[in-house]
Formats: structure tokens, sequence, C-alpha cells
């Protein structure tokens, strides 16, 4: 499409702000309209961007010229504010996850679909130069064989009202795996406690079964004194640490492991060797995630192509997390995601599954 672009914005809470300010700050783009319930929110909106109208009808919002809908509401709300979106011919933008249920999400990819217009799914960590790099180096074959991966999201809050820890932090680690990995996982298996809400758990323990034999285990909090965002990927030949967190150096790569020697039968010759090797800290330029997730919707948009993280990508997330929550719900039963799940298109993989560098073009 040719011209500025015009943009509005659902919700004014967390992420909100932070939407705002990017599109505000868009060469080609026109913020053109801000909606929130919250007077108050809306009055600042107003102060800080006199431009911009604000308004508590999304109806009003949508009635107008505006060619593409960013949600950043709670999960509850995504898929009727998404569908009101699509059926009036917006493209749309919907903070993680999708929806709330696979049923949902299928119909609003059936919508899009339908009427030709970009649905995009707020996977930020896809778009961060970290995650970017962590995908590339496995790839490459560096690491030798992906024997596991460890994920920990942890920090003291934010409690939401109305979802478990696994619905609002397990998006970013399943978006990760199949990310970094290239593979859709085989199984999930999850438990975790409930401390400060009788029956929402606030704290999980999840696990993912992936081909090759690969384990990912995830840890997930909103009662941790300290905030961490670290990723671990152990293989063969070295080990890999993200750490999102660190201001600088947010890739460590470990020349570390253990070897057998040789190969026997025999208890008493069963040898291994340790190898301490050093450190390597690649260089990774860095750019604000959620503003390389904005401008990639509005590229989308403008050249009509389909996002990195579409709207199937967001069914996928969704799917992956009924079962996990199915799971946590009973008591850590392991529940089969195969014939759940997609497998005809997976972000960055290859012809043997595997991840590929430099999938997300135009970043």
């Amino acid at each position: 499409m040719e011209g500025d672009l015009k943009v509005g914005i659902v919700g004014f809470g967390y992420w909100g702000p932070k939407l705002v300010r990017n599109f505000a700050e868009m060469s080609g783009v026109i913020l053109e309209w801000v909606v929130d319930l919250d007077e108050a929110k809306l009055g600042k909106v107003h102060r800080d961007y006199p431009g911009v109208k604000v308004t508590t009808s999304v109806g009003e919002m949508l009635a107008s010229d505006v060619d593409a809908v960013v949600i950043a509401t709670p999960i509850r709300t995504h898929y009727k504010l998404a569908r009101q979106s699509l059926l009036v011919g917006k493209h749309v933008m919907v903070e993680k996850p999708l929806t709330d249920r696979s049923e949902h999400a299928e119909e609003l990819v059936s919508i899009a679909d339908r009427l030709g217009l970009v649905l995009m799914v707020g996977h930020t960590f896809v778009y961060n130069g970290a995650i970017q790099a962590l995908r590339e180096i496995i790839a490459s074959g560096e690491l030798g064989d992906i024997y596991y991966v460890d994920s920990a999201r942890l920090n003291l809050g934010l409690f939401q009202p109305d979802i478990n820890v696994l619905w609002d932090l397990a998006p970013h680690d399943v978006s990760i795996l199949r990310y970094i990995l290239g593979m859709e996982p085989l199984s999930v298996s999850a438990h975790g406690s409930a401390h400060v809400r009788p029956g929402v758990h606030d704290v999980v323990y999840a696990e993912f079964a992936f081909p090759h034999n690969i384990l990912a285990h995830v840890h997930l909090s909103w009662l941790d004194p300290c905030k961490v965002r670290r990723v671990t990927v152990v293989g063969s030949r070295k080990m890999v640490v993200c750490n999102d967190v660190a201001d600088v150096e947010k890739i460590r790569i470990y020349d570390k492991g253990v070897e057998r020697t040789y190969v026997t039968d025999k208890f008493s010759d069963f040898h291994l060797e340790y190898r301490y090797g050093g450190v390597h800290i690649p260089y990774v330029p860095f750019r604000e995630p959620l503003a390389v997730q904005c401008e990639h919707f509005v590229s989308s948009i403008r050249h009509g192509t389909t996002p990195t993280t579409d709207g199937r990508e967001g069914l996928q997330v969704v799917r992956i997390l009924e079962q996990a929550d199915r799971s946590l719900q009973e008591g850590g039963v392991r529940k089969p995601l195969m014939g759940l799940l997609d497998g005809s298109r997976l972000v960055g993989a290859g012809k043997d599954g595997m991840a590929v560098s430099g999938v997300a073009h135009g970043h």
C-alpha cells in the first residue's frame, strides 16, 4: 500500500505505552487512535501525544479509516477484539498469546486468510537479536548434537487477574524453543503450585520433548526475588547461555563438555574426559525487539508478505499451551502434541526440521 499507514491501538496498560511510543516514532506511520476504558490513561495519552485521538469505544475507532489495529488488552478479550477488527477490514497485531482457546485462534486465522489481511502475534523474543543469534549458533552445528535446553523466566509479579503464570509467561518460551530448534515438540508435561491465589498457579515447571531425544525444561515464576530471563543450550561439543537481562554480553559460548575416551563393555574400563575450554562472547547488535516487531508488522502490510510470527504461529503456540495447562491441572500427566500441531510451516525450519539461519528477513 502507498501513503502513511494509519494505526489504532487498543489497550494502554503494560504494553500499550511501549506500543504507542514505537508507532508514534515510526516514519510512514500515523498513530491515529488509542482506545482504553480508563479515562485517566487516555488523559495521559492526550497530554503526551496531543495529535492522537482517544476514546473508550472500540467501535468508534473501528468505524474510522485506520488501516491496522494493535491489541494489547487482557488475553480473554483478544478473540473478540481481533475478530471485530478483521471483519471490518483492518490488519491486526495481537500481543501474546493470540487467544486463550485454539478454536478461537483457528477462526481468526481463517478470517484473515479469507479477507487477505495480515494477522500477526507479538512473540517479541523472535525479534530479539540475542535469540536470533542463538538460533544461528544452533543451526551452524557449532554446539554439536543438542542434548537439552533449560529456560528460566522468573520475576516478582506481575500477577494477572484472569490467567496463571503458564499462560502469562510460557508463550515466550514456547515461541523461543520452536524458533531456535526449528521443530515442533512431541509432548509436554507440567506441574506447579499456587501460593497467592487458590487454584491459580504462580510457579510452573514444564518439560517439552522434542525430536532427536532433545528435552527442554522451562521454569516459570511470579514469586522469585530476582528477574531472570535465561536460556541455556547444552550440546555434545559446546554449551551456550543467552541471558537477556544482561546489559551487554547477552550470549556466551562455553567450550566445555564431557567425552568418553573409548567405548568398552567392561565397567572397569569406563573413563570420561572433561573439557574445560575458553568462553567466546560474540558481538550481538541490539535493537529494541518491540520496535523490530512493530516495523515488521508495518512492512508485512505494505508488501503483502507473511509475518514471521503470523496467525498460524500464534495458533501453534496456543495449542501447545492448552495441552501444557491440561497437564498442569492433572498433576503433570504427559500430554501428546503430535497430531495437534500443523507441521507444514515452522519458523526457521530447514529440510530436516532443524533450524536454519537467515530466516527473519527485513528486521
